[in-house]
């Protein structure tokens, strides 16, 4: 009991947010390190690597187009503009935090894919033959998976974290994402093509707990600058645009090529469509002149795609696609109107963005939905051959059934939960002490504590003041 007080204390001293010294050094250091790493372990694959003319001739390959960047460099393309600009620009609704939404998100985004490359490689392409990772078009778009997890945690800390906090929640997010994908994938052999148990819910969890972990009692000293302004709100929505529009490449990017890959797309288009109805639906409904909210247009609108992320290959069939995101608008809208209070009030987590909401939730919808399809396949739906391809009944596992499979699943969903949870709250003590700059809570989401802001000059300020009409 003296030692939780006595760490308490420590933790809540007065807080200096000047990382002049903290975050350049974290920014040099790591990148040094990174490039040493990159040095020791990183290389080519095999149809990246200059021996791509010998290797093509040698497994009779008849042209560069069968090279496997023509096949997966566009769905590279626009997991990359989700993460970059979707996810950025989805956190600029606070009035006052837009440079940090867009820039900490550049940040966190540029240092955790080179983390991941290095993370998920030692798990899952170490050539045993030279210890190196070779690294393809396929492990930078699961580069830009493992940073979506920790983009995600972003938002449940929005606009209470020093950016050197930010680096090292990513640090150690990338770190239990990599063990948590492997065993996942690799020794429960569960199938995740979209993410909803591996990306969703243990970055939505792992948010959350930290947030838990570093819960703010006066957080209400900032009250005046958590929401939005018009301006602030449109921004948010461009991100949301990016975000649906690219959904479907994002469930589908690294499925196999053929039907896996196209059922998944047709799957979540489908999932996403519907999600937007409800939403609407319940925003105008919650409301009694039947106006909408911004908020749940912006996040709730994007819950079927999460959803449908671990089942988005199977047969779920087109209607299958429409239930599921019906559910969830219905239930992530709910969500932002009941949940999220409640959880600030009784349970203590104070979720910015509202993650729970749209990821973390939707997260375990998914997990189930996919561990429900699973043990429902059959032959006369897949085919025999279907079957062992979308489910991969290869090698050890060419004895698995669907039904063991659909245990499988539901264990992943266990798994993900886990480390999210755990890890969140062992990564939220860290967090928590004294030395990271972060804000005190008279002052979380304004970016002038770490950004240089040009404000309109004072002429300018008394026109519009006296003018407003002039500049609607």
């Amino acid at each position: 009991m003296g030692c939780r007080q006595s760490f308490r204390q420590c933790c809540d001293r007065p807080k200096n947010t000047n990382v002049r010294i903290s975050l350049p050094a974290v920014c040099f250091v790591w990148q040094i390190v990174m490039i040493i790493l990159f040095g020791i372990f990183i290389r080519y694959d095999q149809e990246s690597d200059a021996h791509w003319a010998e290797y093509r001739t040698f497994q009779n390959i008849s042209s560069d187009i069968e090279n496997d960047f023509y096949f997966r460099y566009p769905s590279f393309q626009d997991v990359h503009v989700m993460i970059f600009v979707g996810f950025g620009f989805l956190m600029t609704f606070l009035k006052r935090y837009s440079f940090s939404a867009v820039g900490f998100n550049f940040l966190i985004a540029a240092f955790g894919l080179q983390w991941a490359l290095l993370m998920q490689g030692w798990f899952q392409s170490l050539d045993p033959m030279d210890g190196k990772i070779k690294i393809s078009m396929e492990s930078l778009i699961n580069a830009d998976f493992c940073v979506a997890s920790c983009l995600i945690a972003y938002g449940a800390v929005l606009g209470k974290l020093s950016p050197v906090q930010l680096m090292v929640m990513t640090l150690f997010g990338i770190t239990l994402y990599a063990v948590d994908e492997f065993i996942i994938l690799n020794l429960i052999h569960a199938r995740d093509a979209g993410g909803s148990m591996v990306i969703h819910t243990f970055g939505a969890y792992y948010g959350l707990s930290i947030s838990w972990m570093l819960y703010r009692p006066n957080l209400d000293q900032s009250k005046r600058l958590n929401g939005s302004v018009y301006h602030s709100d449109v921004f948010a929505m461009i991100g949301t645009l990016f975000l649906w529009m690219f959904w479907p490449s994002f469930n589908s990017a690294i499925t196999d090529h053929g039907d896996g890959q196209h059922r998944a797309a047709i799957n979540t288009y489908l999932a996403l469509a519907s999600t937007v109805l409800t939403t609407v639906a319940i925003s105008s409904l919650s409301q009694k002149t039947g106006k909408l909210d911004m908020v749940h247009i912006q996040n709730s609108t994007l819950a079927g795609g999460v959803a449908v992320g671990t089942a988005a290959e199977f047969m779920l069939m087109p209607y299958g696609s429409l239930i599921i995101g019906f559910c969830c608008g219905i239930i992530s809208t709910l969500g932002y109107i009941y949940i999220t209070p409640f959880m600030e009030k009784y349970l203590k987590i104070q979720d910015t963005c509202g993650i729970h909401n749209l990821h973390a939730m939707p997260g375990v919808i998914g997990g189930i939905v996919g561990a429900v399809t699973a043990a429902a396949a059959s032959e006369g739906v897949y085919g025999k051959a279907g079957l062992i391809n979308t489910f991969d009944f290869t090698g050890k596992w060419k004895d698995m059934v669907p039904s063991r499979q659909g245990g499988h699943q539901a264990a992943g969903l266990c798994v993900a939960l886990c480390f999210g949870v755990g890890g969140g709250i062992i990564v939220g003590c860290i967090l928590r002490m004294p030395i990271w700059g972060d804000a005190p809570d008279d002052n979380c989401f304004d970016d002038e504590l770490y950004w240089e802001v040009r404000y309109c000059p004072k002429p300018l300020k008394a026109v519009l003041f006296f003018f407003p009409k002039l500049f609607p």
